[in-house]
């Protein structure tokens, strides 16, 4: 698979033995009904511990490339998987959206990726709305039978929901796998029937929410464009939880779903909520927002905190650098490979959720900087957790 050369982490040890013996099962190195190595020599030759060889044998056999035999040791099943496999990405809004770069990246990057190609399909534009150009490389996908199909939904159009379950269905229909990035083909909280890798967005909208009760603020809005995809949705939920969690006031006149650069509309909902800090559901929202409260003489975070969820390579050059969640976009780019190649291995599997973790990034936009605050970056220590102590 063609990749971008960029220097990256190499994950977990556990999974980069999974990868190692993963390519030499489909290589043929390990055939069909031979033994493995046993965990001692495993141990031996990656320099790993038994925990982390025995987890990576695990997720072999749950990948249905190996079985286990009691007494006898661990049998190779068979490599159903064809070198020279390709796969597409459809993601209609690359470029617009900073995580899906990088994700691709690491799709590329992976080692699981070398036999494989990635197919980046263009279709013209002349004219043809977002949602027209997303079915015309479903349709193009479907007339070449890729093996499979990265599909990041549509958003930001009012027609989404119907264009999303269509190509869906399409590609359901055409008996292509589907993998979604970051976010389901139905609204939220509707689960769908696809498998899904990205990150736990409501934990995220509740992590980040609490940091800035934490930090004392207590009426927080939430900012989001209209139309936005499910996980904006999640957000918002997990927005609310942490509200709650905290006995701090969950009004709907704190959230809104407003174009940030649009000075009036930003102008009307700072005089009517008054809100202390601002989550906005991800970093390119609070970047525009910023802008227009600056413009508007409300200073950050003297006014107003603000936080955004994503970390993109612009939050900290922005005029106050932003505190925001930095979601793992490389490593959900390798376990959306990897959840694809299992998916072929095992096409009957219940659908599932792959969500990585994030990391709380802070700089100044929220003010903890300049804070010496108890308890910022560890346990939760709400009142709701303090009143059940005491």
């Amino acid at each position: 698979m063609a990749a971008i050369q960029e220097a990256q982490s190499p994950g977990p040890k556990y999974r980069q033995v999974y990868a190692a013996l993963w390519q030499e099962i489909q290589s043929g190195h390990w055939k069909s009904g031979e033994r493995l190595p046993s965990e001692a020599d495993l141990v031996r030759k990656f320099g790993a511990s038994r925990i982390t060889i025995g987890r990576a044998v695990r997720d072999l056999q749950a990948a249905g490339l190996v079985e286990r035999r009691a007494g006898s040791g661990t049998f190779v099943k068979k490599p159903v998987i064809a070198p020279g496999m390709s796969f597409s990405l459809l993601i209609p809004d690359l470029g617009e959206t900073e995580i899906f770069e990088p994700i691709c990246q690491g799709m590329m990057g992976s080692s699981l990726a070398r036999e494989h190609a990635l197919l980046w399909g263009s279709v013209a534009r002349d004219g043809a709305s977002k949602e027209d150009r997303a079915w015309q490389l479903c349709r193009q996908y479907i007339d070449r039978r890729v093996a499979g199909v990265f599909f990041a939904p549509l958003e930001l159009t009012a027609g989404k929901d119907e264009v999303n379950s269509r190509i869906a269905q399409a590609l359901d229909e055409a008996h292509i796998p589907i993998v979604l990035l970051d976010r389901t083909v139905l609204p939220y909280p509707r689960r769908g029937r696809h498998d899904l890798v990205g990150i736990d967005n409501r934990r995220a909208g509740y992590v980040i929410t609490e940091h800035l009760l934490r930090l004392g603020s207590r009426r927080i809005a939430f900012v989001a464009l209209a139309h936005a995809a499910a996980t904006v949705d999640a957000r918002e939920a997990g927005y609310r939880e942490a509200l709650y969690a905290w006995n701090a006031p969950v009004e709907h006149a704190l959230v809104s779903r407003l174009d940030p650069s649009d000075r009036a509309a930003v102008e009307a909902m700072m005089a009517a909520s008054r809100p202390d800090a601002i989550v906005c559901a991800n970093d390119r929202t609070a970047g525009r927002l910023m802008q227009t409260l600056l413009r508007l003489n409300h200073a950050v975070p003297g006014d107003v905190r603000l936080v955004g969820i994503d970390d993109a390579e612009y939050a900290k050059l922005l005029p106050v650098p932003l505190t925001t969640l930095r979601q793992p976009t490389r490593e959900i780019g390798d376990a959306a490979l990897t959840t694809m190649l299992e998916r072929l291995v095992r096409p009957d599997r219940p659908a599932r959720d792959v969500l990585l973790h994030t990391e709380l990034v802070i700089r100044e936009s929220c003010g903890a900087r300049n804070l010496s605050i108890e308890g910022i970056g560890g346990e939760p220590k709400n009142p709701k957790e303090q009143n059940h102590l005491k």
